[in-house]
């Protein structure tokens, strides 16, 4: 059972350092004692105080000294004196060793059953003990220190040869292979897999049967690198150790299969969608990882500004219309669409979502999944959704005439519907319904706004240097921003521009990039625009009232992320030359 309240000692030290007021403490208490949670996962999933501040405080509580490893080197034989398992298990880490003198990281001192394991062990290889306190993030960051991807499979890969032999083909052998996949190895093997992936901070893993090889490859910042390369004869082994976990039947190859893992990895909660794909000689895996302690951030994090951002914000404040996303398949649609969902989430509201597939849990949000096999398609499920007396509708995405006219005229009828297309720009998407045979006076009366995006890298901020760019795109890209609106012109650089980029490091994995941002534009429907609409579709006169109304394009909007350092010009350049 979690405890639900801070000591009285602590709650006295965050209001002290005016971290916290008295009201916020008793409302976090209260919330804590209904939802039966730790206050302390409250305070840092509302953002209420920062990892840092918490630990501030728990240090003066503890009377501990706190560490800060989110940026530190640590010695790779230093860390492996304390197992991972046990420290993952316990969230601690020893970080430095002067003689016998053994310096540990412990994220909840107030664990006893860490202390007593780390006591025992000390006892045992005669250290003596200094503790001290760091937060979840610096814990993260020691565990990378406990060997790369490759070093750890090869380790489990060693324990694994008196099992395999490179000779026998066992895919076919059944009974073998559920012998295998349950050897500590293969477990071992997918779980370092799944590891680094999270804490490389990938979106994908793919397994995939290359020639007499397996490859392991993570997208991270929507770019495919391999990872590492695996003997042929363990491929098996693996795809059935993943379907394991996901409830998946491992006889079954002929077929694609779907699934979801839930993993507790470094004391955070991870779901992997799992998808298999039958190809001529084996199965490809597909892993997408959705990290649910990440937690949802707010449009300013996301990378919206500016009016972008004040129109999006206004029109959520509207109770019935339509709420639309568009871009390709990647440019972080629904990222953007959970934002919307959570700043709409509250008891008065019964909010109801048809996915494909349901990527994160929002509390309080009643989220189903189409389902083509027994019939649950867009169209279908909208029907029933409308029958469940719902105030806030989230369609995964509009992909026919009968999903179109479905939500066209749920909007009419006082619901706020939410929504992607597969447009290029925020001005397609009107063309785009009229194509599905949406009377044009229905979207004039239903559409609320419009959002396009594109995802491009951030410059990673350890190895930022400045560049020089050609005069004659410089002069294109003041061509560009030349008529941006006055709601902008704060964002433009005073004085002569400056261009950065990454030059890589290993914090980034020598990319010159680490995450990334979103460049948008979006537009209102005003009654000018409805007119337009109605009458006719000139894009010329559209893309005069999308500038009437203050909007920038995305591009545009790249170019300043550009010049006020945040990406490159040549992600800008990629991301939107459609």
């Amino acid at each position: 059972m979690p405890k639900t309240r801070l000591s009285l000692k602590l709650q006295d030290i965050l209001i002290q350092k005016r971290f916290l007021t008295a009201e916020q403490v008793a409302e976090i208490e209260d919330l804590a004692q209904k939802q039966g949670q730790q206050l302390e996962e409250i305070l840092l999933a509302k953002k209420l105080v920062s990892e840092g501040q918490l630990a501030e405080a728990k240090s003066q509580f503890y009377n501990m000294p706190y560490v800060d490893l989110v940026d530190r080197e640590l010695p790779h034989e230093v860390v492996q004196l304390l197992p991972y398992e046990l420290a993952e298990n316990y969230q601690m880490v020893t970080f430095e060793r002067m003689g016998n003198e053994v310096s540990v990281a412990m994220v909840n001192p107030g664990n006893f059953k860490a202390i007593e394991a780390i006591e025992f062990r000390a006892r045992e290889q005669g250290w003596r003990l200094k503790y001290f306190i760091t937060t979840p993030t610096g814990l993260a960051n020691a565990f990378k220190f406990y060997g790369n991807l490759t070093t750890e499979v090869k380790e489990a890969l060693t324990q694994a040869e008196g099992k395999f032999s490179e000779a026998a083909e066992f895919d076919e052998d059944e009974s073998k292979l559920e012998e295998v996949i349950k050897t500590a190895p293969v477990a071992k093997m997918v779980a370092v897999i799944f590891r680094h992936a999270v804490e490389g901070g990938a979106s994908d893993i793919h397994i995939e049967p290359v020639q007499d090889e397996t490859r392991v490859r993570y997208r991270i910042d929507g770019e495919l690198h391999t990872s590492i390369v695996l003997p042929r004869y363990i491929h098996s082994a693996v795809i059935s150790r993943i379907k394991v976990l996901a409830n998946m039947k491992i006889d079954e190859t002929r077929i694609p299969q779907d699934g979801r893992i839930r993993l507790n990895i470094a004391g955070r909660q991870v779901d992997f969608r799992v998808s298999t794909m039958p190809l001529l000689s084996s199965e490809k895996v597909v892993l997408r990882i959705l990290d649910t302690a990440a937690g949802l951030r707010n449009f300013g994090e996301l990378g919206f500004v500016g009016q972008t951002a004040a129109v999006i914000e206004e029109n959520l404040k509207k109770t019935q219309g339509m709420f639309l996303v568009c871009g390709p398949t990647g440019s972080g649609k629904s990222t953007t669409l959970y934002t919307a969902l959570n700043k709409l989430n509250n008891e008065a509201s019964n909010i109801i979502t048809l996915e494909d597939p349901v990527e994160y849990f929002l509390e309080g949000v009643n989220q189903s999944q189409v389902n083509a096999e027994v019939g649950l398609t867009f169209a279908s499920g909208l029907r029933s959704i409308l029958r469940q007396d719902p105030d806030i509708i989230m369609v995964g995405e509009i992909r026919d005439i009968e999903t179109a006219d479905l939500a066209i005229h749920a909007s009419l009828t006082g619901h706020i519907v939410l929504s992607t297309l597969h447009t290029n720009d925020a001005l397609g998407a009107i063309p785009r319904l009229v194509d599905m045979h949406v009377e044009p006076f229905l979207i004039a009366s239903t559409l609320n706004v419009v959002v396009a995006q594109r995802l491009v890298r951030r410059i990673c901020p350890y190895c930022v240097t400045e560049v020089q760019v050609p005069d004659e795109l410089v002069e294109k890209i003041r061509q560009t921003l030349a008529d941006v609106p006055a709601s902008f012109k704060d964002q433009l650089p005073a004085g002569q521009w400056k261009f950065k980029r990454g030059q890589g490091c290993s914090r980034c994995t020598f990319t010159g990039y680490r995450g990334r941002v979103v460049i948008a534009e979006a537009f209102s429907n005003t009654p000018q625009l409805q007119q337009l609409i109605v009458s006719h579709l000139n894009p010329v006169a559209l893309r005069e009232e999308f500038k009437r109304q203050g909007m920038i394009t995305m591009e545009q909007d790249g170019l300043m992320k550009v010049l006020q350092g945040i990406t490159t010009v040549e992600e800008v350049i990629s991301a939107t030359n459609d």
